[in-house]
């Protein structure tokens, strides 16, 4: 019985999966405009659950749930025969702290040595 409860979650929350994670999802629908089509390009995360449990004769409880994201990332322009792209969040503040990391650690190696130089220095 409590097999049957927890298939027919899964069952429940997969049935619709396909409507929502398709091309067009990760590829917008193009649109028009004169003679430029822009295509949006999406980055698109999904996560399920479901879940069961027992209490001695009590009875059973099961459920299930689930959540989705769906962030812009660029934008397709086509406008005759040329294609350009175009990030939406070109500054990305994780990749912007990563690129900074090499600059910092050699700053804080020149602070480092110019320390131990002024202490070699008064002795």
């Amino acid at each position: 019985m409590e097999n049957n409860a927890l298939k027919e979650n899964l069952e429940s929350l997969f049935s619709n999966l396909g409507r929502f994670i398709k091309t067009e999802t990760v590829v917008g629908e193009p649109i028009t405009v004169g003679e430029v089509t822009l295509v949006p390009i999406v980055s698109v995360m999904f996560g399920i659950g479901t879940g069961e449990g027992i209490k001695g004769m009590n009875g059973t409880g099961s459920g299930g749930g689930g959540g989705a994201v769906i962030s812009p990332n660029a934008i397709l322009v086509i406008k005759k025969d040329e294609v350009t792209m175009l990030p939406i969040n070109e500054n990305n503040n994780l990749d912007n702290l990563r690129n900074m990391v090499p600059d910092i650690i050699s700053k804080i190696n020149v602070k480092k040595y110019k320390e131990n130089d002024k202490k070699i220095e008064e002795q």
